[in-house]
């Protein structure tokens, strides 16, 4: 089987936007599992993911309160098509990011985490997959807001795409 999936990240709704894009509900409504790696902000947001998606895996992040902490933990892992998958908000400074989340995630084949809203795609010298989706809502210094899309299949991660968020 393959299993379609949406890496976001950093949404910050009501602070950063009001509401999600349009774009990112619908990348939802085609995902088979949805990640999102935390700075949610409301309650109400993770009520509507938990409403729109087939599975969602989530956690919080530094900006989530004790309304989402009580109900996200700060790590997840799961097995999806035999491709082990880890998630956390925060990796730390990117130097040294590969070898710190080798060691702190050895079981993992993939890590999705957030926090910077900079995208990222790298592997570990032993092969751990490290991915930030950005954020849909909060570019920072980024050119555009993005998130990532992939599809896993057959113990194997393929085509993992940065998306650009189109603005009306």
């Amino acid at each position: 089987m393959t299993a379609r999936l949406l890496l976001v990240s950093d949404t910050h709704v009501p602070v950063r936007a009001r509401k999600l894009p349009d774009q990112i509900w619908a990348a939802v409504a085609s995902a088979d599992v949805v990640f999102h790696a935390g700075d949610w902000v409301s309650v109400e947001l993770l009520d509507e993911f938990e409403q729109r998606s087939r599975r969602l895996v989530g956690v919080y992040g530094n900006n989530d309160g004790d309304d989402l902490r009580l109900r996200l933990p700060e790590t997840a892992a799961v097995t999806l098509e035999g491709v082990r998958f880890a998630m956390i908000h925060e990796t730390g400074q990117a130097a040294g990011r590969e070898q710190r989340c080798e060691a702190l995630f050895p079981e993992a084949d993939v890590l999705v985490f957030g926090h910077s809203h900079i995208p990222w795609d790298s592997t570990s010298r032993h092969g751990l997959r490290l991915l930030n989706p950005g954020s849909p809502t909060d570019r920072r210094r980024q050119p555009v807001c993005t998130y990532m899309t992939a599809t896993v299949a057959d113990g194997a991660l393929l085509n993992v795409e940065l998306v650009e968020v189109q603005r009306p």
